[in-house]
């Protein structure tokens, strides 16, 4: 009861912060249009049509399908230069980045925590496994995704572990630092000296001390990883380029950008809300649950 009572007081300053009603709100909206894309979009985003090839934004034209079948369709943001519906594209790009940023963060959590764990609890561990963090840390992430991706493929799953891999001596460090001062609590010693089995003391012990600055740096890592791979695919080097991503779309308009801007500037609006909304999340969430910050807006 008494946990449950600290879960429901810290859900409830957590949502009294604005940051965390601002962001989290915006981003929700955003992933309820990328799930319902098939009914906002109203169109396939592959379909192509050469009659309605770089139409401005607000334009009505009558699409002709590859199989001869007509109807009329009003694009929002336009289309491209093969005549595919910007904003169908943008809704399931949406699918896309979002969901991979989630799975990197995911990821990068998981395995960082196993190894701050282990890296701060055991001394002998620690000397090698923060050798190791230090070396992915001295190769640049995008560099490191691009290396990946060209041995392995650009399968979305490929393109996850590239971009999640250089994220995980980051969260690694942190839960090493939250171990290491906790290591010695009392509390722990106590539990060492009745002999609780480590993989216990790690997960009932040390573990909840690091939960609030892990889902803090969890919002970060997903944002980064949104970026990072709308950078690649603009360099043609992420996801395949037929498939619809807020990176792939911006790129195939570069091209025609001085003509027709659109093509880059309103999937860019939807790319940077994203990950704009991800950080006041992650800002509104380091606020409320962390101790100092929560003393400092106190005051």
């Amino acid at each position: 009861m008494r946990r449950l009572g600290m879960f429901k007081n810290a859900l409830r300053k957590v949502f009294a912060n604005g940051s965390v009603r601002l962001g989290g709100g915006v981003l929700l909206l955003l992933i309820l249009m990328s799930i319902f894309a098939p009914w906002l979009g109203t169109i396939d985003p592959t379909m192509l049509d050469p009659g309605s090839q770089n139409l401005l934004p607000g334009t009505t034209n009558v699409f002709m399908t590859l199989d001869g079948d007509e109807f009329e369709h009003f694009f929002l943001m336009g289309s491209d230069s093969l005549g595919r519906d910007i904003w169908s594209r943008t809704l399931y790009g949406g699918r896309v980045s979002i969901t991979l940023g989630i799975s990197v963060a995911l990821l990068a959590v998981f395995f960082g925590t196993v190894a701050g764990l282990l890296s701060g609890y055991f001394r002998w561990v620690d000397a090698v496994m923060m050798r190791v963090m230090d070396g992915f840390m001295s190769i640049p992430a995008i560099l490191f995704a691009i290396s990946l991706i060209a041995m392995f493929g650009n399968a979305l799953v490929i393109v996850v572990t590239a971009i999640a891999i250089p994220s995980i001596p980051r969260i690694a460090r942190l839960v090493r630092s939250v171990v290491l001062s906790v290591r010695e609590e009392p509390y722990v010693e106590a539990a060492i000296a009745l002999d609780t089995p480590v993989w216990k003391i790690l997960l009932r012990h040390i573990l909840p001390n690091a939960t609030a600055p892990l889902i803090v740096q969890g919002t970060y890592v997903c944002a980064e990883a949104i970026l990072v791979e709308a950078i690649l695919s603009f360099l043609g080097v992420g996801m395949p380029v037929e498939a619809a991503t807020w990176g792939n779309i911006m790129a195939e308009g570069r091209s025609q950008f001085n003509a027709y801007p659109h093509m880059v500037l309103l999937p860019g609006i939807f790319l940077v809300l994203t990950i704009l909304s991800v950080n006041i999340l992650g800002d509104g969430l380091r606020d409320s649950l962390d101790p100092k910050f929560s003393k400092r807006s106190d005051k």
